[in-house]
């Protein structure tokens, strides 16, 4: 255990001073009289306050006095505070110190991450400050444009960023410059444990730290977390094997159904793998029709460069062995057995790993479930399902999350590139594979699940490598549990496990999720739509009930509804009767004719004004039409006709928005309840949707939530 020591509030803002924090002016006094000498020079009105090494938090003792306004008022404060010192705030002094008035206080800090290392912190400050918990970190080194950025992330940025009860908005480029001298003072001095200044009071519109204080540690802290050394070999040629190889052997084949061998054996056959596949059963039993080898060594040289690995653990080292003397590069390993079950398992996993380090392989798992190419058709895991092909790459820390990716890709018809469970992550962690991702062609945007960070430094150095360059989506299990850390600062007991997290992904420009569905169908949307250039939006919708919801769950996303430009209400009021909305959301009120939505589609998404297009309502026509060809009156009555008709409509309305989005590149967001609602015969709205391509929201709301997160990441993409 690390023994502390608080540094006075007079050293704490000599110490902050000399990185470029701006405090008042102040002076210590040892006695009243000392005390109205010290007021006089700095002029009133001043402050008064106990200080003392022991002393953390003033107010709750009533240390403080303030508005003194005079000689007089000065040494009884002075007394009194003098009066209620205790043994245990150590030598103590009054310290005098200019009055600094501000309606808005924030609060700034610093705290070391047992995960991430040293992270940056500010939130809103004052006496309420937990009470608030309205606040956001940052991993250091602060870049300038972050530091520029972080107050944005505050729910409440706007009474900072912006003017507030006559008073100007904060200057940026100072409050910038306090959160850059924290992210130098932390590395300049390893020493210090957290750094708490509150209140951080807005003077006018620059900050002035008030108040500080200044955690140190008696040795240099355990939670400075360094990168670890990667391979020197880049990461897509070393996990290429994995993911694109020539051949494949499965070890442990099995004969029986429900053995995860035969399972992995039979997933690949099922669904076509197009390399070299090789079955090892040691007593050479036929499988699927097909015989098997009894030993790797029967495997030709070179034929392949993946082994699947069902064999009981005790044998698998050796499996190694034999399968680079082969050729083969990397292995997955579904068995168990390893570290979760213990120490014994630990010493098994250590061992497996440091052979397929001296041979030169790369282990994905143990106690894995599978590890999916939609581009070579390989579907070399122990479930199903196997998705369509597409661009969305996955890892995930749990097999069974991996699994719910797979079955949205299979239900929303948006495709999957790879897909992996990195099991017990043993040599190959999640960085390992957003790196490969970063980098993979294949790839458009990475979708991943995460329970333990593990390797802080290394997960943030992978993960901003990805999201300079593919958007990543990550859900994250645990965070309600995590508690927060143990403090005498107020920045301390604001930093839970999540918070930091939630500023770190904010950091890196990650789009973390709340719901499996929320994150596949945010994974779905940046491989399918086109980065907006804005949030300039536009509703466009057959009924005018939704669109009002659409434009106030618009508004709550921060989507600029803008006004309809007045050439454009012009062009739309040449193909529709004047009984139309004229406005944004555009409703047509029934007055479309063949044509319509596909030509008003192409003149609002051709428009320079706008940046982005929701359209609700497909697959009105195709439920009617679902109802007439069920009914006993089919295909009579001209039915058989109208039936035909409007089916074809909606399919013409799915392939207009598709058009329309590619052609101008700019997203279009179809939502229709029918895309759940009319499953029984098949609507013919969202499915044209999903035969395009693109995905059909099953509410105007989760098409806005994504739009939302494609405005964030295009606007991180831009700072960066």
């Amino acid at each position: 255990m690390r023994s502390t020591r608080t540094l006075s509030e007079f050293l704490s803002k000599e110490l902050i001073a000399e990185y470029g924090v701006a405090v008042p002016k102040e002076s210590l006094a040892s006695t009243p009289v000392e005390a109205v000498e010290e007021a006089n020079k700095i002029g009133y009105p001043v402050v008064l306050k106990l200080c003392g090494e022991g002393i953390a938090h003033k107010t709750e003792r009533s240390l403080v006095r303030l508005h003194l306004k005079g000689p007089e008022e000065v040494q009884v404060a002075a007394r009194d505070l003098l009066s209620k010192a205790t043994k245990d705030d150590g030598d103590v002094s009054v310290l005098v110190a200019q009055m600094v008035e501000g309606r808005r206080e924030l609060i700034a800090g610093i705290v070391r991450d047992p995960n991430f290392g040293p992270c940056v912190m500010l939130g809103l400050g004052g006496i309420l400050t937990e009470a608030i918990g309205d606040a956001v970190f940052a991993r250091l080194p602060l870049k300038k444009t972050q530091a520029l950025t972080l107050v944005d992330g505050l729910k409440a940025s706007h009474i900072v960023t912006s003017s507030f009860r006559g008073e100007p908005a904060v200057d940026r480029t100072a409050l910038a410059n306090v959160l850059l001298g924290l992210s130098r003072l932390a590395f300049d001095h390893p020493e210090i444990i957290s750094v708490d200044l509150n209140p951080l009071i807005i003077n006018g519109d620059q900050p002035i730290a008030v108040d500080a204080l200044v955690e140190q540690g008696d040795t240099e802290p355990d939670n400075d977390v360094e990168v670890n050394e990667r391979p020197d070999s880049k990461t897509v040629d070393r996990l290429r094997p994995l993911f694109h190889p020539r051949g494949i052997i499965v070890a442990g084949v099995s004969s029986h159904p429900g053995k995860f061998g035969f399972v992995a054996y039979h997933n690949l056959r099922r669904f076509g793998y197009s390399g070299n596949l090789y079955a090892i059963n040691r007593d050479g039993a036929e499988v699927l029709g097909t015989p098997t080898l009894t030993s790797v060594s029967q495997v030709p040289s070179g034929a392949a460069d993946l082994i699947f690995v069902c064999t009981p653990n005790e044998s698998n080292v050796e499996l190694l062995r034999a399968s680079a003397a082969r050729g083969v590069k990397a292995a997955f390993v579904a068995s168990g057995g390893y570290a979760e079950t213990g120490l014994e398992g630990r010493r098994r996993q250590d061992e497996l790993v440091k052979t397929a380090e001296g041979l030169g392989m790369v282990v994905a798992g143990p106690n894995g479930q599978g590890v999916i190419s939609t581009p070579v058709t390989m579907c070399a895991q122990i479930v199903a399902p196997y998705p369509p092909e597409g661009s969305i790459s996955v890892a995930s820390q749990s097999g069974n999350l991996v699994s719910s990716y797979l079955n949205y890709s299979v239900s929303t018809g948006v495709g999957v590139s790879k897909a992996i469970a990195a099991g017990n992550s043993a040599q190959l962690a999640l960085p390992d594979y957003l790196e490969y991702f970063a980098d993979d062609p294949e790839t458009s945007v990475g979708l991943t699940y995460l329970e333990g960070v593990g390797d802080g430094a290394s997960l943030f150095k992978a993960a901003e490598r990805m999201t300079s360059k593919k958007p990543l989506v990550l859900l994250k299990g645990g965070a309600e549990a995590a508690g927060a850390r143990a403090a005498a600062s107020h920045t301390g007991s604001l930093a839970s496990d999540d918070r930091i997290f939630d500023g770190i992904c904010r950091q890196l420009g990650i789009v973390r999720a709340q719901t499996v569905e929320f994150a596949f169908e945010y994974a779905a949307t940046f491989a399918t739509q086109p980065l907006p250039k804005g949030r300039r939006t536009v509703i466009f919708t057959t009924a005018g009930g939704w669109g009002v919801l659409a434009a106030d769950a618009c508004t709550r996303a921060n989507l600029d509804l803008i006004q309809l430009p007045q050439d454009l209400k012009t062009d739309i009021s040449k193909l529709v009767p004047p009984r139309w909305s004229q406005a944004n959301p555009i409703d047509l009120a029934g007055g479309e004719t063949r044509d319509t939505i596909s030509e008003v589609m192409d003149l609002v998404c051709g428009h320079p004004g706008i940046d982005a297009v929701i359209y609700l309502g497909i697959g009105i026509q195709s439920g009617q039409a679902n109802a007439f060809s069920s009914g006993e009156f089919f295909p009579e009555y001209g039915l058989d006709r109208i039936v035909e008709f409007h089916t074809r409509q909606d399919r013409r309305y799915a392939e207009a928005a598709s058009d329309a989005a590619k052609r101008y590149q700019k997203p279009v967001l179809t939502a229709s309840e029918l895309v759940h609602t009319d499953r029984e015969y098949g609507n013919a709205g969202p499915k044209g949707v999903r035969d395009t391509g693109f995905l059909c929201y099953s509410s105007a709301h989760r098409a806005i939530d994504c739009l939302r997160v494609l405005c964030e990441y295009a606007e991180y993409r831009d700072k960066i």
